[in-house]
């Protein structure tokens, strides 16, 4: 099957084989993100679901958010320290499959049916996920010749496309797997997707770039000894926090909350020390002044959106149907929806984009971000309708109210996540322009640092409750008009950039 989607030899002038006529490397870096996203979607899917089951860890819907939510941070914050380690030790070929190598053994610690090694099992998934997800896309643009190359934004939407197959199908067959037959077959049915993907990459790995081995500013012995004295100055802490946690009987109320911290501190860290940087010429630190909007805004957005696989879920769980047209599914299907979604809709949001730009009233990119915002306050109203119902008469409401959320949820998205990663490569000041990419990620880390500091167990925030999800909705939405009326002066901030 893999000879049927390279197109034939004779579609390039030296007669080498594409993939539709693209370099061959795609191939191998589509399938590598296909099957590491089919495991991770896998796992996102399952996770909430497992905590609350009685047949899994049995924890409140609270905890089991909490938990998540930390858990989808700590994926994203660690994304930066992975692009590290390739730049300046291993290179983005070999941290790829160091990470892939990592993430199949986080998924076969959570297969063991233990509380102590599930939680390892997930510290294990984010850390190799970290180092996978931050250099896989360098490499995509490794396979083109420079930024001018026209195929290259081609060749990043088939490698989107990945993502997508990868997320629409995990659900449907590691969700079923898990909640039907296993908990934790399941979660080796995700090591098994990820082992296929490393495998394929090892296989296919002659078609990439020699570029993609390089290191680009290869640390020195001394920059190596200090890294591996701060990193263990920075274990031993963690272990000493987290033992006096364990001595006192605090753990299961305090755990999440210094990651949850962290996820928070350190991204406003690494704005301030950017935007404290003398270096940066004036024009520079007006655009670092109009992007910090667009976090803050983004860090707001993916507080709520980020929900879908946690308080939206642990609803699907308890309060919807889960049958419709005469077929009863499992839970975890609701994360198909999204993926589906963005393949449908994506293409006709984009040709809308240039059907307004052409007639000169594309929106700029503070209205779109706003619009990002109003959506997704108002898929949270319609969230109350269900939630109030369920709460005022019991049973079970029709799944289609959730269907309605995710794909209301989806066009917000398409508003602001294309849009986000857009702005910042056209505002990353020079001398950040390698690091702007992992700064926008911090936008995901943020707001689900604050998911998981409302819900630790030790705060107890219940964001399932029709007060919590009303002022959620109000929040989204005053803040999409706010940055709506502040939209000149965003837009002046941003210089020439639209």
């Amino acid at each position: 099957m893999a000879s049927s989607l390279t197109k034939d030899p004779s579609s390039t002038a030296g007669g080498e084989k594409t993939f539709f006529g693209h370099p061959r490397g795609l191939a191998t870096l589509f399938m590598t993100e296909m099957w590491e996203r089919y495991s991770f979607y896998g796992m996102k899917a399952l996770l909430p679901l497992y905590l609350i089951a009685p047949g899994g860890m049995h924890m409140s819907a609270t905890t089991a958010t909490a938990i998540y939510s930390v858990y989808m941070a700590m994926v994203y914050l660690l994304a930066m320290p992975g692009g590290w380690m390739a730049d300046r030790f291993w290179g983005p070929r070999k941290t790829v499959a160091i990470g892939g190598s990592v993430v199949i053994l986080g998924h076969i610690t959570l297969a063991v049916p233990n509380s102590v090694t599930f939680f390892a099992g997930l510290v294990l998934v984010a850390l190799g996920s970290g180092l996978l997800k931050a250099n896989i896309s360098t490499m995509v643009g490794h396979l083109y010749n420079g930024p001018e190359d026209p195929r290259r934004d081609g060749g990043f939407t088939l490698f989107y496309i990945g993502i997508n197959v990868g997320a629409f199908l995990a659900p449907l067959s590691i969700g079923t797997v898990g909640e039907k037959v296993n908990w934790h077959f399941g979660f080796a049915l995700a090591a098994l997707g990820m082992a296929l993907g490393l495998a394929q990459f090892m296989l296919g790995t002659r078609h990439l770039s020699p570029q993609s081995d390089v290191v680009s500013t290869p640390a020195t012995g001394q920059e190596k000894r200090s890294a591996l004295r701060k990193g263990l100055i920075w274990l031993a802490v963690a272990a000493v926090v987290y033992g006096l946690m364990a001595v006192t009987g605090n753990f299961a109320d305090w755990a999440t909350v210094p990651l949850s911290i962290a996820g928070l501190v350190i991204p406003v860290a690494v704005l301030v020390r950017m935007k404290r940087d003398k270096e940066l010429t004036t024009t520079e630190q007006s655009k670092l002044s109009g992007y910090i909007w667009f976090f803050v805004v983004a860090a707001v957005f993916w507080m709520i959106y980020d929900q879908n696989g946690s308080t939206l879920s642990i609803f699907g769980e308890n309060s919807t149907t889960n049958h419709l047209l005469g077929f009863d599914f499992p839970t975890s299907w609701y994360q198909s929806l999204n993926p589906v979604f963005i393949m449908a809709i994506a293409p006709v949001v984009a040709s809308g984009w240039l059907w307004l730009n052409r007639r000169g009233k594309e929106p700029s990119t503070a209205v779109k971000f706003a619009s990002s915002l109003v959506l997704i306050g108002i898929s949270f109203v319609v969230f109350l309708i269900p939630l109030i119902d369920t709460a005022a008469n019991g049973g079970r409401v029709s799944p289609m109210w959730l269907v309605a959320i995710y794909f209301i949820q989806t066009v917000a998205e398409l508003c602001l996540s294309p849009v986000g990663l857009s702005v910042t490569t056209k505002m990353a000041p020079a001398k950040y322009s390698a690091q702007m990419m992992g700064v926008w990620f911090l936008a995901v880390t943020a707001g689900d640092s604050l998911t998981g500091l409302l819900t630790a167990p030790a705060i107890g925030v219940d964001l399932d409750t029709t007060g919590a999800v009303a002022f959620e909705a109000i929040l989204a939405v005053i803040a999409g008009v706010g940055i709506w009326m502040y939209r000149k002066k965003v837009s002046q901030h941003m210089g020439d950039v639209r």
